[in-house]
């Protein structure tokens, strides 16, 4: 445990004295993973990774990033709230509580953030582009951390939800959480018109309609094994762009 780089765990007799390039903010949900998994699941493992990668990006090349606790508001499909415990954040309290972030790190004289994101159904962009408005000098950079490897370089059959890959990292960081004898077979409906079906048109899936144990992906093959292997990808692509955000002194450096 790194008490410089995660605010979960530290004080401030630590962090009063250093100096810091970013923060990086982990982003999640409150929903049903499978049976097996969590509800906390994507909080949980947005913060394991971007901890992974601070200590990497600390040790390997002298940039020091801090990780804010995990936000649990994540945005949810059509028919998750149907789900006991489910928790539904509208885009407007997501946007405010990003806004009320940088608002307090901005006027703390940090100008870097680096969002990761564990849940598909959050989306920051907009926010992003209006923050920039307000605050010019100021970088947010926004990343799913399930994207920053190949996962079918690691997985025999990733799906995208309480899956292979969910699962597997879950073992690799809280084995005490999962109980994969518990798990559905993750079984999904896809959509039946073609151009929605190859994400050329898009609307939110109705998630009752599309399985019945929450799950989009078979579990079964999940070890935290994989999960490792796979983590340890995740952070040591984080680490590296930590070190090239914390490099940027100005808008115009990222351009060339």
């Amino acid at each position: 445990m790194n008490r410089e780089i995660d605010l979960s765990v530290t004080a401030y007799g630590v962090v009063r004295n250093l100096d810091y390039n970013l923060a990086i903010l982990p982003w999640g949900a409150t929903e049903p993973h499978n049976l097996h998994l969590p509800y906390m699941t994507d909080c949980l493992l947005s913060q394991a990774v971007a901890v992974d990668a601070a200590e990497r990006a600390l040790k390997r090349y002298g940039k020091r990033a801090m990780v804010l606790p995990p936000v649990p508001m994540g945005a949810q499909n059509p028919g998750q709230r149907d789900l006991k415990f489910c928790i539904h954040y509208c885009y407007e309290t997501q946007q405010a509580i990003l806004r009320d972030i940088v608002r307090s790190l901005h006027h703390q004289g940090i100008r870097r953030l680096l969002i990761v994101n564990g849940h598909g159904g959050n989306s920051f962009k907009s926010m992003i582009r209006d923050l920039a408005v307000d605050y010019p000098d100021f970088i947010i950079a926004a990343s799913e951390w399930f994207k920053m490897a190949p996962a079918k370089e690691f997985f025999d059959d990733p799906g995208d939800h309480a899956d292979e890959l969910e699962t597997s990292v879950m073992m690799h960081y809280h084995p005490e959480l999962v109980n994969l004898a518990e798990a559905g077979q993750g079984k999904s409906k896809g959509f039946a018109i073609d151009a929605l079906a190859k994400g050329k048109v898009w609307i939110p899936r109705h998630w009752t309609l599309v399985t019945t144990d929450t799950g989009i992906g078979n579990p079964a093959a999940a070890t935290p094994e994989k999960g490792a292997r796979f983590a340890n990808a995740v952070a040591d692509a984080y680490a590296s762009f930590i070190n090239d955000f914390a490099n940027i002194n100005q808008l115009s450096d990222l351009y060339q």
